[in-house]
């Protein structure tokens, strides 16, 4: 209770005993005093009332409004980390796509050297073989007519 709800309530029973005297004794301008007495000690009763009230929402809002701010600054945190963690599995990736790509150039060129060592070796049979290949692809190749 505030101090304007305290005071109002102190005014409008004032009010009402100054009306109930005026009625007793038969003074209209006692009974009209104590009528405005308990009229303006009701309305700032009822302002103590909403003032209260938007102190309250005020404090709530502001309680809302910390606990945003919180919650935003751990989403904002556990961005930071989700996206920190994708680019060092990126990062992993993309050294483990290096890793295999030269070991399939080495691969690559080891079985290369190997095949014109062994071309070299066996001139005739790879001769015959390059032959045959071409015959197939040209015999596969052909029109159906």
């Amino acid at each position: 209770m505030n101090r304007d709800q305290f005071s109002g309530a102190t005014r409008h029973l004032k009010g009402r005993a100054q009306t109930a005297l005026g009625g007793v004794t038969g003074d209209p301008a006692r009974q009209v005093r104590g009528a405005v007495n308990q009229v303006s000690g009701g309305a700032q009763y009822a302002y103590g009332r909403a003032r209260d009230r938007a102190e309250d929402f005020a404090e709530d809002g502001r309680h809302l409004a910390h606990e945003v701010r919180d919650r935003a600054g751990n989403l904002i945190d556990d961005g930071r980390h989700l996206v920190g963690e994708a680019r060092d599995r990126a990062g992993n990736l993309i050294e483990d796509g290096r890793d295999f790509a030269r070991h399939a150039a080495k691969r690559g060129t080891t079985y290369g050297r190997q095949a014109v060592r062994y071309a070299d070796d066996n001139r005739t049979s790879a001769l015959l073989g390059l032959a045959a290949v071409a015959f197939a692809v040209g015999w596969l190749s052909r029109s159906r007519r």
